[in-house]
Protein backbone atom coordinates (compact mmCIF):
# COMPACT_ATOMS: atom_id res chain seq x y z
CA UNK A 1 0.00 0.00 0.00
CA UNK A 2 1.05 3.27 -1.17
CA UNK A 3 1.27 6.29 1.13
CA UNK A 4 -1.85 8.13 -0.92
CA UNK A 5 -4.17 4.63 -0.53
CA UNK A 6 -3.41 5.16 3.37
CA UNK A 7 -4.54 8.05 3.66
CA UNK A 8 -8.30 6.91 1.92
CA UNK A 9 -7.92 4.46 4.29
CA UNK A 10 -7.23 6.70 7.29
CA UNK A 11 -10.13 8.97 6.23
CA UNK A 12 -12.80 5.71 5.85
CA UNK A 13 -11.36 5.18 9.58
CA UNK A 14 -11.92 8.52 10.35
CA UNK A 15 -15.38 9.15 9.05
CA UNK A 16 -15.98 5.85 10.99
CA UNK A 17 -14.90 7.28 14.30
CA UNK A 18 -16.35 10.69 14.20
CA UNK A 19 -20.01 9.48 13.34
CA UNK A 20 -19.52 6.69 15.96
CA UNK A 21 -18.96 9.22 18.67
CA UNK A 22 -21.43 12.01 17.39
CA UNK A 23 -23.90 10.32 14.27
CA UNK A 24 -24.74 14.18 13.56
CA UNK A 25 -20.52 15.65 13.19
CA UNK A 26 -20.49 16.05 9.79
CA UNK A 27 -23.74 17.45 9.44
CA UNK A 28 -22.76 19.97 12.48
CA UNK A 29 -19.82 20.94 9.98
CA UNK A 30 -21.55 21.81 6.97
CA UNK A 31 -23.49 24.00 8.86
CA UNK A 32 -20.96 26.54 8.93
CA UNK A 33 -17.56 27.86 11.23
CA UNK A 34 -17.84 29.90 13.70
CA UNK A 35 -13.59 29.77 15.31
CA UNK A 36 -12.77 31.89 17.96
CA UNK A 37 -8.73 31.52 17.02
CA UNK A 38 -6.58 32.44 13.85
CA UNK A 39 -3.57 30.24 13.89
CA UNK A 40 -0.85 31.51 11.63
CA UNK A 41 1.97 28.68 11.68
CA UNK A 42 4.91 27.08 9.47
CA UNK A 43 4.31 24.57 7.14
CA UNK A 44 6.51 22.05 8.81
CA UNK A 45 5.02 18.81 8.54
CA UNK A 46 5.97 18.08 12.07
CA UNK A 47 3.89 20.80 12.84
CA UNK A 48 0.34 19.75 12.97
CA UNK A 49 -2.15 22.45 14.00
CA UNK A 50 -5.33 21.24 15.53
CA UNK A 51 -3.41 18.37 17.06
CA UNK A 52 -1.20 19.91 18.97
CA UNK A 53 -3.88 22.60 20.59
CA UNK A 54 -6.22 19.62 21.13
CA UNK A 55 -8.71 21.00 18.99
CA UNK A 56 -10.82 19.73 16.22
CA UNK A 57 -12.82 20.50 13.40
CA UNK A 58 -14.47 24.05 12.91
CA UNK A 59 -12.38 25.69 16.26
CA UNK A 60 -9.60 27.18 14.49
CA UNK A 61 -9.25 29.00 11.47
CA UNK A 62 -5.62 28.37 9.79
CA UNK A 63 -3.13 29.77 7.27
CA UNK A 64 0.66 27.93 6.96
CA UNK A 65 4.07 29.35 5.45
CA UNK A 66 7.81 29.04 5.71
CA UNK A 67 8.42 30.75 8.84
CA UNK A 68 5.03 31.46 9.90
CA UNK A 69 5.76 34.93 7.96
CA UNK A 70 3.19 38.04 7.99
CA UNK A 71 4.18 39.80 5.57
CA UNK A 72 2.42 42.93 4.23
CA UNK A 73 2.52 42.37 0.45
CA UNK A 74 1.23 38.68 0.53
CA UNK A 75 -2.24 38.88 -0.25
CA UNK A 76 -2.12 34.95 0.91
CA UNK A 77 -1.84 36.04 4.32
CA UNK A 78 -3.65 39.20 3.86
CA UNK A 79 -6.63 37.71 2.81
CA UNK A 80 -6.70 35.09 5.74
CA UNK A 81 -6.17 37.67 8.01
CA UNK A 82 -9.01 39.78 6.97
CA UNK A 83 -11.33 37.29 6.61
CA UNK A 84 -11.05 36.06 9.80
CA UNK A 85 -11.23 39.02 11.43
CA UNK A 86 -13.92 40.85 9.52
CA UNK A 87 -15.52 38.20 8.70
CA UNK A 88 -15.36 35.40 11.10
CA UNK A 89 -15.26 37.57 13.72
CA UNK A 90 -12.36 36.10 15.51
CA UNK A 91 -11.41 36.87 18.67
CA UNK A 92 -7.89 35.83 19.20
CA UNK A 93 -5.06 36.01 16.44
CA UNK A 94 -2.03 33.32 17.16
CA UNK A 95 1.57 33.61 15.45
CA UNK A 96 2.89 30.17 16.41
CA UNK A 97 6.41 29.15 15.80
CA UNK A 98 9.02 26.07 16.26
CA UNK A 99 12.13 25.62 17.52
CA UNK A 100 14.15 23.80 14.61
CA UNK A 101 12.44 25.75 11.83
CA UNK A 102 14.27 24.83 8.78
CA UNK A 103 13.09 28.49 7.41
CA UNK A 104 14.56 30.69 10.18
CA UNK A 105 17.93 28.47 10.03
CA UNK A 106 18.05 28.82 5.93
CA UNK A 107 17.69 32.27 6.83
CA UNK A 108 21.14 32.50 9.15
CA UNK A 109 23.18 30.67 6.47
CA UNK A 110 24.59 32.91 4.08
CA UNK A 111 23.81 31.10 0.59
CA UNK A 112 21.43 32.05 -2.16
CA UNK A 113 18.93 30.02 -1.92
CA UNK A 114 17.59 31.03 -5.58
CA UNK A 115 13.52 31.82 -5.20
CA UNK A 116 13.51 31.82 -1.31
CA UNK A 117 16.03 34.25 -1.20
CA UNK A 118 12.98 37.54 -0.72
CA UNK A 119 10.85 35.07 1.59
CA UNK A 120 13.92 34.33 3.80
CA UNK A 121 14.79 38.23 3.94
CA UNK A 122 12.13 39.27 5.82
CA UNK A 123 13.80 37.03 8.40
CA UNK A 124 17.04 38.02 7.90
CA UNK A 125 15.41 41.62 8.10
CA UNK A 126 14.78 40.19 11.96
CA UNK A 127 18.02 39.59 12.36
CA UNK A 128 19.41 42.43 11.45
CA UNK A 129 16.80 44.12 13.63
CA UNK A 130 17.84 42.18 17.00
CA UNK A 131 21.75 41.53 15.94
CA UNK A 132 23.21 42.98 19.07
CA UNK A 133 21.03 40.69 21.18
CA UNK A 134 21.73 37.73 18.70
CA UNK A 135 25.49 38.04 18.33
CA UNK A 136 25.57 38.36 22.33
CA UNK A 137 24.63 34.63 22.31
CA UNK A 138 27.69 32.50 21.86
CA UNK A 139 25.71 28.69 21.51
CA UNK A 140 23.95 28.62 18.31
CA UNK A 141 21.28 26.35 18.92
CA UNK A 142 20.58 29.24 21.69
CA UNK A 143 21.23 31.57 19.24
CA UNK A 144 18.56 29.86 16.60
CA UNK A 145 15.95 29.51 18.99
CA UNK A 146 16.08 33.14 20.34
CA UNK A 147 15.71 34.02 16.16
CA UNK A 148 12.43 32.07 16.48
CA UNK A 149 11.23 33.74 19.23
CA UNK A 150 11.73 37.07 17.97
CA UNK A 151 10.57 36.18 14.17
CA UNK A 152 7.14 35.45 16.21
CA UNK A 153 7.26 38.53 18.00
CA UNK A 154 7.86 40.75 14.62
CA UNK A 155 5.30 38.89 12.96
CA UNK A 156 2.56 39.91 15.83
CA UNK A 157 3.63 43.64 15.43
CA UNK A 158 3.23 42.87 11.80
CA UNK A 159 -0.49 42.23 12.34
CA UNK A 160 -1.07 44.60 14.70
CA UNK A 161 0.23 47.34 12.14
CA UNK A 162 -3.09 46.46 9.84
CA UNK A 163 -6.07 48.27 9.60
CA UNK A 164 -8.04 45.09 10.44
CA UNK A 165 -6.42 44.01 13.79
CA UNK A 166 -6.58 47.77 15.44
CA UNK A 167 -9.88 48.40 14.18
CA UNK A 168 -10.91 44.61 15.76
CA UNK A 169 -9.28 45.54 18.71
CA UNK A 170 -10.89 48.56 19.37
CA UNK A 171 -14.43 47.05 18.58
CA UNK A 172 -14.52 43.59 20.27
CA UNK A 173 -10.58 44.00 22.00
CA UNK A 174 -9.48 40.95 19.71
CA UNK A 175 -5.84 40.05 20.67
CA UNK A 176 -2.91 39.07 18.67
CA UNK A 177 -0.76 36.45 20.32
CA UNK A 178 3.00 34.85 19.86
CA UNK A 179 3.64 31.13 20.92
CA UNK A 180 6.84 28.92 20.18
CA UNK A 181 5.95 25.17 19.88
CA UNK A 182 9.21 23.22 21.06
CA UNK A 183 8.98 19.70 19.11
CA UNK A 184 11.60 18.45 21.54
CA UNK A 185 8.74 18.20 24.38
CA UNK A 186 5.67 19.00 22.40
CA UNK A 187 4.89 21.70 24.75
CA UNK A 188 3.70 25.21 23.40
CA UNK A 189 5.42 28.25 25.16
CA UNK A 190 3.28 31.61 25.18
CA UNK A 191 6.13 34.51 25.03
CA UNK A 192 3.60 36.91 26.42
CA UNK A 193 4.05 39.28 23.59
CA UNK A 194 2.21 42.79 24.99
CA UNK A 195 0.09 43.17 22.81
CA UNK A 196 -1.26 46.72 24.46
CA UNK A 197 1.90 47.71 24.99
CA UNK A 198 3.12 47.07 21.27
CA UNK A 199 -0.22 48.76 19.66
CA UNK A 200 0.27 52.03 21.95
CA UNK A 201 3.96 51.95 21.13
CA UNK A 202 3.37 51.90 17.40
CA UNK A 203 -0.08 53.85 16.84
CA UNK A 204 1.80 57.42 16.36
CA UNK A 205 3.15 55.94 13.10
CA UNK A 206 1.17 53.06 11.98
CA UNK A 207 -2.91 54.28 13.20
CA UNK A 208 -4.67 53.42 10.57
CA UNK A 209 -8.27 52.40 12.25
Amino acid sequence: MDSLDKVFKNNEQWIKDKLEGNPEFFNDLERGQKPDILYIGCSDSRVTTEELMGLGPGEVFVHRNIANMVISIDLNVMSVVNYAVDHLKVNNIVVCGHYACGGVKAAMQSADLGILNPWLRNIRDVYRQHRNELNAIENEEDKYNRLVELNVQEQCINLIKTAAVQRAYRDRNLIVHGWVFDIKTGKLIDLKIDFKGILNNIMEIYRLD
